[in-house]
């Protein structure tokens, strides 16, 4: 069957304005993602195929099975896989990864030396390249030997968590990887995939570390279960959020950070006009937010960091 790239076929339902209204407002309301003005023939274009799965005529009929069916909870695991997205690899924004790696991974050894426990959120980790990346990054610093080490990522859709949970990737995983670090983290498999490319499991020392779980992060309840975080990652994910949903995930991250802990957003992220409960904290490499200690004192780990109590402040714009 040919794939169509514009519009609605013969006979096909097309979402109307006021169905869009009603659906948009819907999945903003409930995954926190927003589709502007402009985005119209896109939520027509991923959601089409479920008018068909389940034997429906209209998007307007759409909207009512999401709000009031015994089915809904079903459907919105299914719409959630369509409105996401999951494009992701391993050692992504590599300034980034090595400003936690040289700055951050030290700063926390210091703080942490008496409780040694490190917990680190990945949140939105599509299929787990990043939560992995920060265990090899961990494993790599030799700075945590005998702590409780514990890499949590979460994803709102569940297909991303089961391949996470595998732990086998292929060649798309692996762009900005190095031989050296692909050698180390990562073991051949003997199965290949549908291309007939060489496949690649995570080591078992990496996996040791990294938990995974489905989650909706404006579900209270579910990011509880998180428990405290001495990091968070948040990376190319707010960005798809309106503007209330972003304002709730952030403060929701701040009760999550224990008093100096971090929080790593994207490039093109920022906490303007979101929240002013964050320091910004300045690395050689790159601006973080950082949650206020009672002692904001800097540690005396040789780090070149500085602070800034932040309004709001914006990000650099670094680019990969």
């Amino acid at each position: 069957m040919t794939r169509r790239l514009f519009g609605a076929g013969v006979g096909e339902a097309v979402l109307r304005a006021d169905e869009y209204r009603l659906l948009r407002d819907l999945v903003s309301e409930r995954l926190g993602i927003w589709f502007g003005p402009e985005s119209r023939l896109s939520l027509e274009r991923r959601l089409r195929d479920r008018l068909t799965v389940r034997g429906l005529s209209s998007y307007g009929d759409y909207y009512q099975l999401l709000k009031y069916s015994p089915l809904a909870h079903e459907e919105w695991e299914e719409a959630a896989e369509l409105l996401t997205t999951h494009e992701t690899y391993f050692f992504r924004e590599d300034y980034q990864l090595r400003a936690f790696k040289n700055e951050l991974l030290p700063m926390l050894a210091e703080r942490g030396k008496q409780r040694r426990r490190l917990h680190v959120w990945s949140a939105g980790c599509s299929t787990g390249e990043e939560a992995y990346t920060i265990g090899m990054l961990i494993l790599e610093s030799g700075l945590f030997e005998g702590w409780e080490v514990r890499v949590y990522g979460s994803d709102l859709s569940k297909k991303c968590i089961a391949a996470a949970r595998r732990g086998v990737y292929g060649s798309t995983s692996f762009r900005t990887t190095t031989p050296e670090a692909k050698r180390a983290w990562f073991v051949p498999q003997a199965k290949q995939d549908a291309s007939g490319a060489e496949l690649f499991g995570v080591s078992p020392a990496v996996r040791a570390l990294c938990h995974f779980g489905q989650m909706n992060l404006l579900d209270e309840e579910r990011t509880h279960l998180v428990g405290r975080c001495d990091v968070i990652f948040c990376r190319n994910v707010l960005i798809y959020f309106d503007a209330p949903s972003r304002k709730r995930v952030i403060d929701m991250f701040h009760e999550r950070l224990v008093q100096g802990g971090v929080l790593l957003l994207g490039h093109a992220e920022s906490l303007l006009n979101v929240s002013t409960a964050f320091e910004l904290l300045h690395l050689k490499e790159d601006l973080v937010y950082r949650k206020p200690s009672v002692d904001t004192t800097q540690s005396s780990s040789g780090s070149q960091a500085t602070l800034a109590t932040t309004t709001g402040a914006g990000r650099s714009g670094q680019d990969t």
